[in-house]
């Protein structure tokens, strides 16, 4: 149950993250109060994983869930750029996320 919390929580750090950049500067109230909930739900339930999970590796998970969720998003949804170069080290941090968890058990 644990892996499940932290998985909704990284999708959570997606969802802020992608929040801030359409509040535009906070000049968009409601899509901020969203951001700021996502934000709460997610720390939760990064915490409440984290009563079972190792800290380094629930913490490295939900950053890296964050991080290439964010970057694909980014890239789907602003045009940022899919170089090569981004696209392997996405693939890297991808990497690190499975060996994390195959690694915790």
């Amino acid at each position: 149950m644990a892996w499940v919390l932290l998985v909704v929580a990284g999708v959570l750090e997606v969802a802020w993250a992608i929040g801030l950049k359409h509040a535009r500067g906070f000049e968009r109230p409601l899509v901020l109060a969203a951001t700021l909930a996502a934000m709460a739900a997610s720390m939760l339930l990064l915490g409440l994983a984290m009563r079972s999970l190792p800290v380094g590796t629930a913490y490295a998970v939900w950053v890296g869930i964050g991080a290439a969720g964010t970057v694909v998003l980014g890239i789907l949804l602003f045009d940022e750029p899919a170089t090569p170069m981004r696209l392997a080290s996405l693939a890297l941090v991808v990497a690190g996320i499975a060996g994390l968890k195959l690694s915790a058990g």
